[in-house]
């Protein structure tokens, strides 16, 4: 299983981007809390999802996309498979509830490839995470 899950936004002020996403079009908090360094909010706006980064983009060249998240059940392989395509991806990394590697796609951009645990994602995120 490979989806195009979310959208990583870095946040200079994250609870100004917030009420932009939840006051302008809608979008709902559906996780706010400390996640590998820093604060995450998740947010659905319709059928679609955010991550906002609290932390702001690192120079005035640097885009406020963060990066692409790719969610899979097979994060070995596709990270193996990206390898040998010659892409490069960081180390697999592991959190209390999902693990992760980061890859640098076309024009630098980056791709979050993450497989979270079904086993240890809240009752409240099963859904966002079409754990049903």
């Amino acid at each position: 299983m490979l989806s195009l899950h979310h959208t990583h936004l870095m946040a200079s002020d994250i609870d100004e981007t917030i009420r932009f996403w939840s006051d302008g079009f809608g979008g709902e908090v559906v996780f706010d809390r400390e996640f590998a360094g820093a604060r995450n909010v998740f947010m659905t706006v319709g059928s679609g999802r955010l991550h906002l980064y609290d932390q702001p983009p690192k120079s005035l060249d640097q885009s406020v996309v963060h990066h692409v998240g790719i969610q899979t059940d097979g994060i070995e392989d596709v990270v193996s498979r990206l390898r040998e395509l010659g892409v490069s991806v960081t180390d697999i990394r592991s959190e209390p509830d999902a693990s992760y590697a980061m890859a640098k796609g076309p024009d630098g951009l980056l791709v979050e490839i993450f497989q979270p645990d079904p086993e240890a994602v809240p009752d409240e995120l099963r859904t966002y995470f079409d754990f049903s």
